[in-house]
């Protein structure tokens, strides 16, 4: 593949290389004790051989950060030991320990505390202090490889992945024991307790996620008598089981797509345990954010206290408590942009996200649950102070009067009155995605800033089928819909910019990533407004992606309700799939895509690159080798931000 070079202006190259080389921000913990936060932080364009580095900062922002390993290797989520002392992560495939000194840095070396065969997935340390839950494949004894070790074997139910057992770890002796009474389903998650004893267990019929996260059950496992007792099914995309106690009793709470459809907004499912699950059934799971307006993307245990909650709230984040009394999450605090990666200490009282501003990427923010929350860490200070351009809320009505919501960005220094800009449209990903006031440079469509800065109007609409206005509005045009209802909440937010002369209807782009670069394809089947389109791992037939794609079960429900295996066309899908009305293309389109993609396999790009070629549409299509969904590589990632420019600069031709 070649790679473009030299297709940028002074400042957007530098703007571009300075994002790519940053540093970014991942998985904060908040010690027990609330008075120490750890985080990792990688590079942002991931080398071959990943790797990250633990750092330990104190919650209040008192004083420096620590860096408690050397960045040579790739750190997973840490987690707290009940006392405070000492910091539990994975790298190299197996669980180690730092402790940390009187200064916050390490009290020497980490130390390995497991040799697992298949390596830990996962871990969390238990209350008693001496135990350590598992999730990992493999058994003692297993060799390290065997010469067919490349022959995957599928079964009618499964694929080739193993699944993963729970097993304890005895940190005195090493000794590891395997919960057995799970049979072979696959360990998802695992939540204790607070007073200990108790596990809650979320598994899947296989490793695969389709069929896996259809077939979620939640399980309860007695750690000293190694008893297992079934609570029953969990629903599509159960996650974050969390423990919580009410007046009748202990609850456990989860996330899961609201039920019975497999799309739509995420809801926070509850159920009382049973005092004796060996011989009571338990209860039906209740919704707790049953016609709330906002949705529910984190849910986090407190151990001395009521569970604690992360809400998409339109363009904002807001943090929620559930009210055990009243069974219903109130609001604490609301935060603009995007608010992640929720954790707290023992009592909810200091909790610790990953937030930033429209004008600064996250970092790590800590505080009181109800607000303010200061930033603690300062990963990538280069950016501050770059030349962004300016960030707009947008609200609008559709036609058929939702209301809807989006960004507006605009080149630096300008404002409305400088226009009609050439302006690029985005659609976010999902379909379940959105875009919040926050800062606007991602590295897959749409790095909204590299392109405001190059002279162009950006904008960023939120059509339903997002999330951040409850299930009604997630649901509304994507279960069996796409293509309808949210192209024309799109469209009527260009119309509007038209009108009010910030978009030059003349020059018009459009693009996006994944249920974007969908979008981008089909938009270019209904109408020759758009002088460019970007499709980036983007959906050309929702029937191929259904049937081999990763979430096969989920794009089926998305598109239409067929596959093609249902017997003979026209299936239901074909009349949404960009790829039946390619004749209709006249729009100049860039293909964008990981060769290695398996959420839309790279085929969908052959598909439209394919079909492109016999209509004679100027068009080309990029495929990066080893990528995934996303793009990761350096290399690849300032191609992609070079070509992305150089393709609308020919086609839109920016102010200057």
């Amino acid at each position: 593949m070649g790679t473009v070079e030299g297709t940028l202006t002074a400042q957007s190259e530098t703007l571009a290389r300075t994002v790519v080389d940053s540093v970014i921000p991942m998985f904060p913990a908040v010690s027990p004790d609330g008075r120490t936060v750890v985080h990792t932080a990688r590079p942002l364009a991931m080398p071959d051989r990943p790797a990250s580095a633990l750092w330990a900062v104190p919650a209040d922002g008192g004083a420096p950060a620590r860096r408690l390993t050397d960045g040579t290797t790739w750190i997973g989520a840490p987690r707290w030991a009940p006392d405070s002392a000492a910091v539990l992560f994975t790298t190299a495939g197996q669980l180690h320990r730092v402790r940390l000194a009187e200064d916050g840095g390490p009290d020497g070396p980490a130390e390995a505390l497991t040799a697992w065969p298949g390596g830990i997935a996962d871990h969390l340390p238990l209350a008693d202090g001496r135990t350590v839950a598992l999730i990992a494949a493999g058994e003692p004894g297993e060799p390290d490889g065997a010469e067919d070790d490349d022959v995957m074997v599928w079964t009618e139910r499964t694929g080739p992945e193993p699944s993963a057992r729970l097993r304890l770890l005895d940190l005195d002796s090493g000794a590891v024991r395997t919960v057995g009474g799970l049979g072979d389903r696959h360990v998802v998650e695992v939540a204790e307790r607070p007073d200990g004893g108790m596990l809650a267990v979320l598994t899947w019929e296989c490793a695969e996620e389709d069929p896996g996260s259809l077939t979620a059950r939640l399980h309860l496992v007695d750690t000293a008598t190694f008893t297992v007792h079934d609570l029953g099914p969990a629903g599509h995309a159960a996650r974050r089981p969390v423990w919580w106690r009410a007046g009748d009793g202990w609850h456990l709470a989860h996330l899961a797509t609201t039920p019975p459809g497999l799309v739509g907004s995420a809801a926070v499912l509850d159920r009382a345990v049973p005092a004796d699950p060996g011989h009571q059934v338990p209860p039906e799971a209740r919704d707790l954010t049953a016609g709330m307006t906002v949705c529910p993307t984190e849910l986090l245990q407190v151990a001395d206290g009521p569970p604690l909650a992360v809400f998409a709230d339109g363009l904002d984040t807001a943090l929620f408590r559930l009210d055990p009394g009243e069974r219903r999450f109130r609001r604490l605090h609301t935060r603009q942009g995007i608010v992640h990666a929720l954790t707290a200490d023992r009592t909810g009282g200091t909790v610790a996200v990953l937030a930033g501003t429209a004008y600064e990427p996250k970092d790590v923010h800590a505080g009181p649950p109800d607000g303010p929350l200061a930033r603690i860490s300062d990963t990538r200070p280069e950016i501050r102070g770059l030349p962004w351009g300016s960030q707009e809320r947008l609200s609008y009505k559709a036609c058929d009067g939702l209301a809807l919501d989006g960004l507006l960005l605009l080149p630096p220094g300008r404002t409305r009155e400088d226009g009609p800009f050439p302006m690029i449209t985005f659609a976010h990903g999902g379909p379940y995605g959105r875009y919040s006031d926050s800062w606007q440079f991602h590295i897959d469509l749409p790095p909204g800033q590299l392109f405001a800065t190059a002279g162009y109007a950006v904008f960023l609409p939120n059509p339903r089928g997002g999330e951040g206005h409850g299930h009604a509005f997630a649901a509304t045009a994507t279960d069996g819909a796409i293509g309808g209802a949210e192209w024309t909440d799109i469209t009527e937010g260009i119309d509007l910019l038209v009108a009010q002369g910030v978009a030059d209807p003349g020059r018009l782009g459009i693009g996006g990533w994944s249920h974007g670069g969908y979008l981008a394809a089909w938009a270019v089947t209904q109408t020759d407004r758009f002088k460019a389109a970007i499709v980036g791992a983007g959906i050309s037939d929702w029937g191929m992606l259904a049937a081999t794609g990763e979430q096969g079960a989920v794009r089926e429900s998305a598109g239409s309700g067929s596959v093609g295996w249902e017997g003979p066309g026209p299936h239901a899908h074909d009349r949404v799939s960009p790829i039946s009305y390619a004749s209709r293309i006249r729009t100049p389109v860039l293909i964008l895509h990981g060769e290695d993609d398996t959420n839309v396999p790279v085929s969908q790009g052959v598909f439209l690159h394919r079909a492109l070629r016999h209509h004679g549409v100027p068009h080309e299509f990029a495929v990066y080798p080893g990528e995934g969904h996303m793009i990761g590589g350096r290399d690849h990632l300032l191609d992609l931000l070079r070509r992305s420019l150089a393709w609308y600069d020919r086609w839109l031709t920016p102010q200057p």
